[in-house]
C-alpha cells in the first residue's frame, strides 16, 4: 500500500479568513494527500504540536493579516526544535514579494501568493516531500 503524503493546513495568528486555506486543502485532498486542517487562529505552538501529533510530511500555512514575518519563522523554529527536520514547510496568502526572501531564509521552502494555481502547490509538494 502506497504511503500518502500527510499535510497540515494551518491558519496562524488572528486572521479570520480561511477561504483560501480551504480551497488549497480541498485541492490537496483531491490530489490524493491526507489533509488535516487546524482551523482558524492557531498559535505557532499549536501548529507545531499538531504537526508532531499528526506525523505530517508538510505544514502549509496561510495568512492574510500581515504577521507572516513573525509567525512563519516562529513555526519553523518550533517544528525544528521538536526534531521534525524533514517536514516541508510552505506558506501562502497575501504576502508582499519583498518579504518572500526573508521567509525562505527563515526556513519556509516556498511561498504561494494569491492567484497561484493549486496545481503548482501540489506539484511543489510532490517534488520536495521526503517520504
Amino acid at each position: 500500500m502506497e504511503k500518502k503524503i500527510r499535510v497540515l493546513v494551518a491558519k496562524p495568528g488572528l486572521d479570520g479568513h480561511d477561504r483560501g486555506a480551504k480551497v488549497v486543502a480541498r485541492a490537496l485532498r483531491d490530489a490524493g494527500f491526507e489533509v488535516i486542517y487546524t482551523g482558524l487562529r492557531q498559535t505557532p505552538e499549536q501548529i507545531a504540536e499538531a504537526a508532531l501529533q499528526e506525523d505530517v510530511n508538510v505544514i502549509a500555512m496561510s495568512i492574510l493579516s500581515g504577521a507572516h514575518g513573525h509567525l512563519f519563522p516562529k513555526v519553523v523554529n518550533l517544528v525544528r526544535e521538536k526534531g521534525m527536520n524533514d517536514v516541508l514547510i510552505i506558506g501562502g496568502g497575501v504576502i508582499p514579494e519583498t518579504d518572500i526572501p526573508a521567509l525562505k531564509e527563515a526556513g519556509v521552502a516556498e511561498v504561494f501568493t494569491p492567484g497561484t494555481p493549486t496545481t503548482d502547490v501540489v506539484k511543489f509538494i510532490k517534488e520536495h516531500v521526503k517520504l
